[in-house]
Parts: structure tokens; sequence; C-alpha cells
């Protein structure tokens, strides 16, 4: 029994049954172990993982090659027409039975499953991205327990649905159904709530998976538990934030019982509550005095607080623990000078978002082991991004996914999982993804990483943009409006009525891109995909003509380094034109693509090898263009999220890292371009303006150092600039004519140097050339270099009396990771690289490698 008296805003708790130490009233056993598959019909089971699915677990028991390797994945395309069987056997003590109430929670099944328990059935299941609960205490025993699930085709199942209709849902080339081997090429990814990725897309591999994704956890409690604990920010000061802690709990009876919200082992506020019976929410105002707000990355510490929801009743307690960050987050759409702003304020601040698009991490999602999660999130934060979009046709990633880019400072654009599509109308759909939102919005609205609710990618675009209402028009125009209804009533209604209700303080966004509900997209109001560089072929110098007020999406492909294209081919399958090479790159354009835009700004590579480090040196240039152009727009645009930062098998992509998480050079000149300081000479029309982006929330006072060197080191202009740069602001700091600078010099062999110094320290830099690196008069350098070990490695110290433009590091297939590479090292100027490695010096000597642009032509 307790009591609690509250004077004056001071909680004075006396306790006469030690109920801090009550007995926890809920029992949770994991059901993880001792899995066993088969194909339906088939009498040999075999040992399975759970989570898992049966893919890997048909690799694990070598009925299948790895589905990476070659051409392996297109021999695969039998597994998803069949249906799978799961067992184990689990044993249930005696004393978890006495329990009031007993559940198996299905924290996610993929996707069409039959649950049975015992012989009982107990469950049919249809929806990958929703957890599936269900009573079992009438039907466990004491002892064994057999659990058997039935996947069912959803290739199958999804053809049943196709048939049903008499029309034909327009879907994107990016289900490939014909890869797939489809009866009819019927594209049926869309009536199944199932990553849509899987179903192949334009970067990654068709391999339609079945299993057990999730957590299967049996769980028991008596009396009462907390179902959800949502911690809603009211109001922030410098003295006070005030919050509501909404307790939803599930109770067998009325009784009472105590509610507490604890930090740090305190008791920031406690009530009494008449528990009824079933589930209901219960609010306990609480405040945090002298709050610390949560920054993103480069703004200021990202800080987390650590809240305890408990729930104290006469036979016992249940806690639930939450993170949250004390900030508000605001997407401001005003009419400016420009059209309708599409700008984030954090805090109050407005900030330009620095980032990419995120896909799942593998084809498989549970192949993805936390260090990995670990290590992109890394990548992120030293890359100096605040905002990653989870991309629409991927998965709602795990709860990890989200505590690092809270713990990172990363802001978290999370799309809902419908992507370049139509989807069906009917109500039992509409349902069930209704029930799916619902599930995910709770499980993750008290992320502050999370910014924004999308509906869908590219739905709208294609509908309004692509020609799909034109051709569901030209079947009727019944057809079209019954595939239209279906869209508004899912992306116009259930979404943002179900953000509305759990997550009311966050903005919904209904397709990206758009200038808003149901209306396409342009520069001037919304966001923007933008993919006349490479779709379009346009030239990528484009990029600096066609700014939106937030570039969400906008890429350029590479190939992995040799490394990882090791992984997947051999020898005979190197060059742009083999099956092999053909099979790991699925955009139409492709390799055609990569080589075009190479031709304009290089020399034809000579090998194959040359012809992948040149090709990730392009990408990395082009997209640097275009991040460069989108901060200069600052004010006007406030985002620049290229695609994309990761691959989930290896391939030639967009990707600035490939799937073994080698860091290509785009990733390195990234992380230079959304440096929080940067210096972007731009020319057009012979006018060189050289600006000055300023992140920082204070105003820059120093000098812009100015110089024309030629390749060999020779100094032939100077000039410094006293400047100052608002803060968070870009500006012009320089501005001249092309001749007049350079005056009658060869541009073919001259390069600016530009310092932005304060105090006598660079705090950054560039080099600027006059020409395409193909009419550039590369010298051949002679680079020397030394290794000296670090703390974690190797510093290497490198050096040339010649410009070595593009000097790329490798230590072949040996693990370590490079703090830069690909990188223009200037004549005369000693630079020293941090290589970290397990390595020692003669492993490192052997290994070690170098060339730059000259050698790959």
């Amino acid at each position: 029994m307790r009591t609690i008296i509250i004077l004056s805003g001071i909680v004075i708790i006396t306790s006469l049954a030690g109920c801090m130490n009550q007995k926890e009233l809920t029992i949770n056993q994991n059901l993880n172990t001792n899995w066993q598959f088969r194909q339906v019909g088939a009498e040999q089971w075999l040992p399975a993982t759970v989570p898992g699915c049966n893919h890997t677990d048909l690799l694990a028991n070598g009925k299948i090659e790895d589905p990476f390797w070659r051409m392996n994945e297109a021999n695969l395309q039998w597994i998803d027409k069949l249906d799978w069987e799961y067992k184990t056997i689990f044993q249930v003590k005696p004393q978890l039975l006495i329990k009031d109430r007993v559940m198996l929670d299905f924290q996610g099944l993929d996707t069409y499953a039959e649950v049975s328990l015992n012989g009982n059935p107990l469950l049919t299941a249809d929806n990958m991205f929703r957890q599936w609960q269900v009573d079992v205490k009438d039907i466990l025993l004491p002892g064994d327990n057999e659990l058997r699930i039935l996947f069912r085709s959803p290739i199958t199942e999804g053809i049943k649905k196709y048939d049903a209709l008499d029309y034909v849902i327009p879907v994107s080339d990016n289900d490939m159904a014909k890869h797939g081997q489809v009866e009819g090429d019927k594209k049926v990814s869309v009536f199944t709530r199932k990553a849509p990725y899987h179903f192949g897309w334009d970067w990654g591999p068709r391999l339609v998976s079945s299993g057990v994704w999730r957590p299967i956890v049996l769980k028991a409690w008596d009396q009462a538990r907390i179902l959800d604990l949502h911690l809603i920010q009211k109001s922030v000061s410098e003295q006070s934030a005030t919050l509501t802690a909404v307790f939803e709990v599930e109770a067998e009876q009325s009784t009472n019982a105590t509610l507490e919200i604890v930090t740090d082992g305190q008791i920031l506020h406690a009530d009494e509550v008449a528990l009824k019976p079933g589930a209901h929410t219960y609010n306990v105002d609480f405040t945090i005095t002298n709050p610390k707000l949560w920054w993103t990355n480069g703004l200021g510490e990202p800080h987390l607080y650590t809240l305890t929801g408990k729930l104290i009743t006469q036979t016992g307690a249940h806690s639930r623990t939450e993170r949250i960050g004390i900030r508000t987050v605001e997407l401001v759409r005003a009419n400016d000078e420009y059209g309708t702003s599409f700008t984030f304020k954090l805090n109050g601040i407005p900030v330009f978002m620095k980032g990419a698009n995120y896909i799942p991490n593998d084809i498989y999602p549970t192949r993805v082991s936390d260090d990995k999660y670990r290590r992109v999130i890394e990548t992120a934060r030293t890359s100096n991004f605040n905002m990653l979009r989870v991309w629409g046709g991927g998965i709602y990633e795990n709860d990890l996914f989200y505590d690092l880019c809270d713990e990172a400072g990363i802001l978290v654009w999370q799309d809902f999982m419908f992507a370049c599509a139509m989807y069906p109308s009917d109500k039992q759909f509409l349902d069930n993804v209704r029930l799916e939102a619902i599930d995910n919005v709770k499980r993750l609205r008290n992320h502050p990483c999370i910014a924004l609710w999308c509906g869908n990618n590219e739905n709208l675009a294609a509908w309004l943009q692509w020609g799909w209402k034109k051709q569901a028009e030209a079947k009727g125009q019944a057809v079209a409006d019954i595939i239209w209804q279906g869209y508004t009533d899912l992306f116009h209604h259930i979404l943002p009525e179900v953000v509305a209700e759990y997550d009311s303080g966050r903005f919904y966004w209904s397709s990206s891109p758009s200038t808003g509900e149901g209306k396409p997209s342009d520069l001037a109001h919304g966001d923007e995909h933008y993919w006349r560089v490479w779709h379009g072929r346009d030239p990528y110098e484009t990029y600096a003509d066609n700014i939106g007020r937030f570039m969400s999406e906008y890429g350029f492909q590479s190939f992995p380094a040799l490394p990882t294209v090791q992984e997947y081919a051999l020898p005979e399958d190197y060059g742009l034109l083999t099956d092999v090479m053909k099979a790991h790159q699925r955009s139409y354009i492709g390799n055609e693509a990569i080589k075009q835009y190479m031709l304009r700004d290089y020399q034809e590579p000579k090998d194959f090898e040359s012809f992948l480090y040149v090709g990730q040196v392009l990408q990395a240039e082009i997209i640097r263009f275009a991040v460069e152009a989108h901060r200069r727009a600052m004010g006007q645009c406030m985002g620049s999220l290229y695609w994309q930062i990761n691959d989930c098998w290896p391939v030639a992509s967009w990707s600035s890292m490939d799937s073994s998480l080698r860091w290509k050079a785009e990733q390195y000149f990234v992380k230079k371009a959304f440096e929080p300081i940067l210096i972007s000479p731009f020319m057009i029309d012979d006018n060189l303006k050289i600006y000055l982006v300023n992140d920082h929330l204070c105003t820059l006072k120093g000098n812009l150092s100015l110089r024309l060197l030629d390749f060999n080191g020779k100094q032939l202009w100077q000039k410094t600039i006293p400047t100052e740069v608002p803060a968070n602001a870009a500006r012009v700091c320089f501005e001249t004519q092309r001749p007049a600078l350079l005056n009658g010099l060869d541009d073919t062999s001259i390069m600016l140097i530009a310092e932005w110094v304060e105090n006598d320290q660079v705090l950054a830099d560039c080099v600027y050339y006059f020409r395409k690196v193909k009419d550039l008069n590369l010298p051949n350098p002679e680079i020397e270099y030394d290794f000296k070990k670090g703390t974690d490695g190797f510093e290497i110290t490198l050096k040339s009396q010649q410009l070595a433009k593009n000097v790329y590091l490798m230590i072949g297939k040996e693990e370590g990771f490079f703090e830069d590479n690909y990188f223009d090292l200037l004549p005369g100027k000693a630079v020293t690289i941090d290589l970290k490695t397990t390595m020692n010096k003669d492993q490192l000597e052997q290994a070690f490698s170098l060339r730059c642009l000259p050698s790959a032509f």
C-alpha cells in the first residue's frame, strides 16, 4: 500500500509495502529457439533460424546457392511460388499458466500466415508490418507446446486478388514480375502488405521471401500491464518543459493503482488512478526543470532523457522505459518571394537539411546486424548529415535504427510503406493499412528523430505526371475513379487521420514529391525529386538551374569498388556488357548512362578496374555539384537529400556506400559538401562567384584567401578578402569575370585554391578547375608516402611536387577505413591520412597501393 502527498509541487511518497521492490507483474519468454521448417508437402524438416526467412534458411542448409553470387538470383524465383511451414516445441512452466493473462505476441510475420498452437487454429495474418497478439492461456499446456506457422505463397495469394479485379492497378516496372517468372507477368506486389522492394527495384534483386522476421514473445501478466506509454511535450522554455505521460493500461478488473514517471531513480510525478477493466488511457502531467534541448548533428548536443513509466498495484508492478528529446520541430509552409517554403524549424531555428535517402541494408532484413546499423548511422553522422529519409518501398525500420538516429542527432523523414504504385481500394485492404499505420506510429512516436510522416513515394507523380491517369481513363472513367478513390481514401484520409489521432504533434505530407494534397510537384511550392540528370540524360550542370524548395531525391550511379565486385563476380565477368554485370545493374539505362556521362567529362578509361575508379569519381563530382547548388540557394532551398546512402546487395547503384559498407568516392565528397562551412565557386557565362555557406548559428568573421596555382605549385595570383557571413546563411563573397581573373593564363594547367581563414586557422577550403577533367593537362606525378603507427591503425603521409588529382588509396580486400580518399593532393603540400585497421606494418606495406586520375586513361 502507498500514500502519495503532493504539497506545492513537491511529491512526497511513502511506502508501506516496499513498493520499489514489488514483484514484476509480467513475464516475457522469447520463442527464438528450436525452430524447423520445410516446403509444404516435403517429408524432411530442416533447422531454421527465427527471426529469419525461408531464403536464408535454405541457404544455411545448403539447399540453394548464394543469391548474390553472379546470376544465382534468377534461379531462385521458384521459392516464392510455394508454401512453407515452420514449427517449434517450447516449454511452459506451471507458474506462467497461473497468471491472469497469457498472450502470444507476433511482432512480425511475413506475410500470409496461418498459426496454430497445439493443433488449435490461432491466427490468420496478412500484413508484414503489423503486430499480432492472441490470448493463449486456455490452449497452453504445462511442459511441451507446439507452435506451427504455415506461410502461403505471396505470389499465389497476389494472383488470386489480381484475377478478382476486372481492371489492372497501375504499378511501376520496379515490380519485376517477368523476371520473377510470375504467371502472365502479373504485378501482384500491391495486393500484399509486404516490403515492396522484395519484388524488385531498379537497384535491388527480386527475392520474395516468407518467414518470421521479427520476434515472437510469450507474455504473461497479473491484474494489469502497460500497453503503451506516449510522452507528449506540451511546452518548453529555458526554465521548464511540461509534458504529459499517456499510459495505456490494460486491466483485468477494477482496481486502484499508482502511475509514476521516474528518471535517474527520482520520481518526477505520481498519480493515484482507478483502473477500469479493459484497455484505457490515463494521463500523468509532469515537469522537467532547466531542460536540455535535443539538437541535430552540427548544431548542438542531441540530449536524451530516459523516462520510466511505472504501474503499481497491490500485487506488483509493471514498467515501460522510453527515451525522449525535448525539442520542437515544425515544417514551415509560408508564402515568400520564391513561392511556398518547405523549411524544417528545429527549436525555432530554420535548419538546412543535409543527408540522403535510406533503404533497407539487406534484401533480407533479419541479416542486418546491430553493428551494421551502427556503422551506417555513424557514416551519416561523420558525413555531417542531419536528416535521413526512410523511403517508402522498404520497411518500417527496427527500433535500433531510430535509437541510433536519436543519439546521433539525425532527423528522420519517415515514409509509410507505399511506393511507385497505386493500391487496392477495398475496405479490407484499407482497414488493414489503418491498423498497420497505428502499430508503427505508436511504436515510433516517442523518438525525437521523427520529423515528418509522409504518405508515399512518387505515387502521385506517377498518377499525374507519368501517364497513369490517362492510361486508366482509356480503360473507362469508372476505372480511373475507383483507382483514384483508393488513393484519396488511403493518403488523404486514413493515414493523416492516424497521424492526427496518435501523433498529433507531427506534420503529415501526403506524397513525395508534391506541392500538397493531390497537387503535383514543382520547383516553387513543395519537395522535388529531380531526375532529369540520369533518367533524362540532361547535363549535370542543370542541377544549378533546377532548384526546388526541398530536394528530397536526386542521384547518379556508380559501380562499387573492385573488392565488392569480387564478392559477386569472377574476372571473366568484368566488363559493362557481360551477363553478370548486367544482372547487377537494375537501371534500364544503367551502364550506358554511366559511360555517356563519363565521356562528357573524362577520357575513356583503359580497363575495367579503371572504369570502376573513374566512375566513382564521376558520381562523386556530380552529386557534389548538386549539393553545393542546393546549399548556395539556402533560403530558397532548405534541404538536400540525395539518392541513396546504402545498398541492399552488391550492385551498380546510386549509393554512396556499398553493401559491404565501403565508402565510395561520393561519400567522401558529400562529407565535405555538407561541412558546416562551405566554400563553393560557381561559374556561369564567364562570371565566377565564390559563395560562403555558414550553417553555424553565429556570424563568421575572417578572410577569404584566393590563389591561382599551376599544376607544379607556382603561385600566379593571390587575393585576401576580409569577409563576414551571417549566421545560417549563404553569401557571395567574391565575384569576377573569368577573362579578368585568368588574364591570359592557360586554363588547362591552373587551379583556384580558396580557403576560409579565422585566427590563422584554415576552417574550410576547396579547389576549382576551369576546364572539364578531360581537357586538363594533368601531370603524371610521383607520390611519396610513408607510414607511421597511429592510435587505431596508421597515419599515412603523402607528398607530391605536382598536382595529383583524385588520389585513391587502396588496401585490396583487407579491412580498414581511410578518413579521406579520392582527394586532390596539391603540389608541395604534405597531407596525412588516418587509416583505421588491425593490420601490422608489414601487412600494410604488402596491401597498400594508390593511383590518381592520369593513370586511369
